[in-house]
């Protein structure tokens, strides 16, 4: 969804970004990861997967984005997002669920900046990034949990604790 973007911002650095991350990188273009203002360990973790930038969610990168994609479900970072956009650009809300965007002032939108949210992916999309997962090729990260610990993984996710994605064994 976000098309032919040259610079690309990524909030919430876990399981999909630290992948789209890699295979952005490795298609040219540049990435400007954005965390929590705490989560060095994410930002270290970014810039080891190639990112060219990394900063907290509330700071602004050194040039405009064309995109960006979030990750988090955190509806204050749409705001945010829209602030780091060129004219032209995209806010991609790329998860499940999505805490409520707080109003924002129009100038922020304005500059025919748009805001999507993706709903699904196809089998199809599914096969187009396997095929190129192979050709990058993509490392992942992943922290494995018995089920029974479900709710620790969650813990950690929310904590921060975990870089990459959380795997629960049944």
């Amino acid at each position: 969804m976000a098309g032919d973007a040259r610079r690309i911002g990524l909030y919430g650095f876990g399981a999909a970004a630290h992948i789209i991350c890699q295979v952005a990188v490795w298609q040219g273009r540049e990435v400007y990861a954005f965390t929590r203002r705490a989560d060095v360990a994410s930002r270290d973790f970014a810039r080891a997967l190639g990112a060219c930038w990394t900063g907290a969610s509330d700071e602004r990168p050194p040039q405009p984005l064309d995109a960006a994609l979030i990750f988090a479900p955190a509806g204050e970072l749409v705001p945010a997002a829209l602030r780091t956009l060129c004219k032209g650009g995209i806010v991609v809300c790329a998860g499940i669920h999505m805490s409520d965007i707080p109003s924002f002032p129009y100038d922020i939108l304005w500059g025919e900046r748009r805001i999507v949210s993706v709903a699904n992916l196809t089998r199809h999309d599914g096969d187009e990034f396997l095929a190129l997962a192979a050709r990058v090729p993509v490392r992942t990260e992943v922290t494995r949990f018995a089920l029974a610990d479900a709710n620790l993984a969650l813990d950690r996710l929310r904590q921060g604790e975990l870089q990459g994605a959380a795997v629960l064994i049944p």
